[in-house]
């Protein structure tokens, strides 16, 4: 089947039958070591005593490591600040190594790394934003600001006005699989397999560590069982060290993190505190906005500075915003240091302006809705028309709009081309029949003093490309055998996404033959070299179309063979079925193949590809980040028991843009698992740090992801088959990260239903947890 066929995913009869290989199911030479940090109980802290000779003389401990011992870089950073794998005299947070044990077992190597005496002298620790701010703990020395028009002036001239803070949640990645690698000593050099997004840079780090090229290492990654950007760089300090150990013992080298462990030492989603000020006109048109995000990044900066500059990217959320002013603080704490999760700071960016915005209507006494259409970017064609016999009972958009209006642009001064929101949203508001949906919420809340009930809709725009340029190229490897089997290689990383089946089905269409007969390997960086992370939504349009050009390059080979043997012109060959066919004269694809191989063809190619249209100044937050934007909706209904806090998401509707799908099955896939991982966020899932900086939330007794019964109890999720206007492959869209943001959708939803309770505005903060939904409810009745 070719692309836009729904097929399930490549390894979806090894996932439900267990027998799916995992890094730590790989079966490990005789002699395999085990390895386990033993790690920091200080926030901040001088290491003025290391008393290692219990851990060295436990039962199974066959060598213990410290910072001293690292033969060169002592170093897993993905930004040019480095960040030490063992602790260099000074520790930065609770839970950072501090020495690396290698034993003869998991279990042998863990009680070992407990038995270690270490001597603290105390430094002050920064925990907070606030302690942060006010110890002026900044990466890159100050605030970044980026800004259009007069802001000041235009806030002269607003006619409402509204000002407030949102304390925005992180998120733990949560991630199945944990971090897990294994260390192969080769001849001369290291192999590594390890759970990661991002091969080659664990290829950089072990090269680095071990002083040899990059050459000498080579690294595999057949699947992850999850990463959401958690395994876009935190897995290199577990590489580093099986590397290390194994050069130091000549012994394979495996380590993975129980759950514990994994939840303290790694980073999460960025926490941000976001302070925000609108002004609108009288009919509601935003005429000024102003944000200044604090985001606590921890110790390290690993790449807070990327996320908070897509935050800052992503403060017009789908609005246009003519004066803006936005001011982000990238602050140093002694926390774990908190690094890539899915959306990378475009959720905390889009949710303040959404959230900003209702506080807007609220003031003005309107829905919600009707000032989000209002202050749209112009849409540059029509969209569908929604169903006739819905269209009557629809909120009619703004009377002003128009397709021909000028086009706009983004605060960042990139042209909003491909503005489509107009008609997506009219047609969802029919779908899920919003205006009658939303007279039976007030209704419903007229009768009902506990149960509150809340409806909502929020859109999406999501820019798709690395913010760091030179990142968006991707290459592939493409052998078809002798047999007419073909079987690919390529750059991105399988992490339960579905990139490999998109990827077969690329092939598959490309040669005009069934995807059952494309296989792909491992992701190996001696197979494709100098590889991106797979993240920013990029996998499948990068990957997608290096692999594309290969697979082009083999099949114009394949029609010069056809065209020699039937007579024809090589323009005139066409790949469908199987088969090869020009006119009436037609061979089978393996027959050609067969054919091309004794005449001495090349059966074999590589390929690349390079975003074009990118220009990106992020010191002057100016130029074209993004190839294109991403978009969706979502209107989603709750309910709240004003008593408990207790809540529950009854129902949502979402219409997402993913261009012209290259498989529908796994594209409404990743939009509900984006939805509901979004939901936990805003819901359910809080990390908690105590007064001494030790994370009370690290294990699942502790910290509430969402399960199977926390989904909408009607979740109708639509596509909106539309092609992509720039060139992508086969002209689809992403749909990693865009979907994760229609979930804001259901904490607005909460907070009108909060709303419901009283005159006051509820300011729900996230996570809106019970103990949040039940201060709201307080504040919206003027409750202290």
């Amino acid at each position: 089947m070719s692309v836009g066929s729904t097929r399930p995913h490549e390894s979806a009869r090894l996932h439900v039958t267990g027998a799916a290989r995992y890094v730590d199911d790989i079966p490990t030479p005789a002699g395999t070591l085990h390895l386990a940090f033993g790690l920091s109980d200080k926030p901040h802290a001088d290491l003025t005593a290391l008393d290692l000779d219990a851990v060295r003389t436990a039962p199974g401990v066959v060598a213990v490591l410290t910072a001293a011992d690292m033969p060169f870089a002592n170093n897993a950073s993905p930004a040019p600040d480095p960040e030490p794998v063992l602790a260099e005299g000074t520790v930065h947070y609770v839970g950072q190594p501090i020495f690396l044990v290698a034993a003869t077992s998991h279990i042998a190597a863990r009680k070992a790394a407990r038995l270690a005496k270490i001597t603290y002298a105390p430094r002050p620790a920064i925990l907070t934003v606030e302690e942060a701010l006010a110890a002026d703990s900044h990466f890159e020395g100050a605030p970044v600001i980026w800004a259009r028009g007069d802001v000041q002036a235009a806030f002269g001239r607003a006619v409402h006005q509204v000002e407030g803070r949102l304390d925005i949640g992180g998120q733990e990645h949560f991630y199945l699989e944990g971090q897990a690698a294994l260390a192969l000593p080769d001849d001369p050099g290291m192999v590594i397999r390890c759970s990661s997004q991002h091969p080659t840079e664990i290829q950089h780090k072990v090269a680095d560590a071990l002083g040899c090229a990059m050459h000498d290492v080579r690294v595999e990654m057949r699947r992850m069982g999850g990463g959401f950007g958690g395994k876009e760089s935190q897995g290199n300090a577990l590489a580093v060290a099986c590397a290390v150990a194994a050069r130091l013992t000549g012994r394979p080298c495996k380590m993975r993190y129980d759950r514990d462990d994994d939840m303290t030492i790694t980073g999460k989603r960025h926490d941000f505190q976001v302070r925000y000020r609108l002004g609108a006109d009288a009919q509601g048109r935003i005429v000024a906005a102003e944000f200044t995000h604090l985001a606590r990044c921890g110790w390290s900066p690993d790449l807070s500075l990327p996320v908070c500059d897509r935050a800052m990217l992503h403060a017009d959320s789908s609005y246009f915003l003519p004066n803006i002013r936005v001011e982000s603080h990238r602050l140093r704490t002694n926390t774990q240091s908190a690094t890539a999760f899915r959306g990378f700071g475009g959720p905390q960016g889009m949710l303040a302006t959404e959230a900003a915005l209702d506080h807007l209507a609220h003031v003005m006494g309107r829905d919600p809705l009707e000032i989000r259409r209002l202050n749209y970017y112009t849409e540059r064609s029509g969209g569908r028309l929604p169903p006739a016999d819905k269209a009557d009972a629809l909120p009619a958009p703004p009377e002003d709009i128009s397709t021909k209006a000028k086009m706009q642009t983004t605060p960042y001064g990139q042209p909003v081309e491909d503005f489509i929101l107009h008609g997506l949203t009219q047609d969802l508001l029919a779908r899920s029949d919003y205006a009658a949906r939303r007279t039976a919420v007030d209704h419903w809340n007229a009768r009902n003093p506990i149960l509150k009930k809340g409806i909502a809709f929020s859109p999406v725009k999501f820019g798709i490309s690395f913010t760091l340029t030179h990142l968006n190229q991707a290459g592939a490897l493409v052998h078809v055998y002798s047999d007419g089997s073909i079987q690919l290689n390529h750059g991105g990383t399988e992490m339960g996404q579905g990139l490999h089946q998109k990827i077969c089905q690329i092939a598959a269409s490309v040669f005009g033959v069934d995807d059952s007969g494309v296989r792909i390997t491992a992701t190996a960086t001696d197979k494709v070299p100098n590889t991106s992370a797979t993240a920013a939504s990029s996998g499948a349009d990068l990957n997608g179309m290096a692999i594309k050009a290969a697979c082009e390059t083999i099949r114009g080979r394949l029609a010069e063979v056809f065209a020699g043997e039937v007579g024809c012109e090589v323009a005139a060959v066409d790949f469908a079925d199987g088969m090869l066919r020009a006119g009436a004269q037609e061979l089978p694809f393996k027959q050609v193949v067969k054919r091309a191989y004794e005449t001495r063809v090349s059966l074999s190619s590589t390929g690349f590809y390079a975003t074009p249209k990118l220009s990106w100044d992020r010191l002057k937050g100016q130029g074209r980040p993004f190839f294109y934007f991403a978009y969706g909706a979502a209107v989603s209904e709750v309910v709240i028991d004003t008593l408990t806090g207790e809540n529950r998401i009854l129902r949502c509707d979402i219409l997402h843009d993913a261009g012209s799908s290259l498989n529908p099955a796994i594209d409404i896939g990743q939009i509900e698992g984006g939805y509901v991982q979004g939901a936990g966020w805003l819901t359910t899932e809080e990390l908690v740090w105590d007064d001494a900086g030790r994370l009370r939330t690290h294990a699942p007794s502790t910290y509430k992801i969402p399960a199977c019964s926390d989904r909408p109890g009607v979740f109708n999720v639509a596509l909106w088959d539309e092609p992509n206007r720039e060139e992508t492959v086969f002209r689809s869209k992403a749909t990693g990260e865009p979907p994760f943001m229609l979930a804001i959708s259901a904490w607005l939803a909460l907070s009108d239903a909060c709303r419901a309770c009283g005159p006051e505005w509820p300011d729900l903060q996230t996570p809106a947890t019970p103990e949040a939904v039940l201060a709201a409810v307080q504040r919206a009745r003027g409750t202290p």
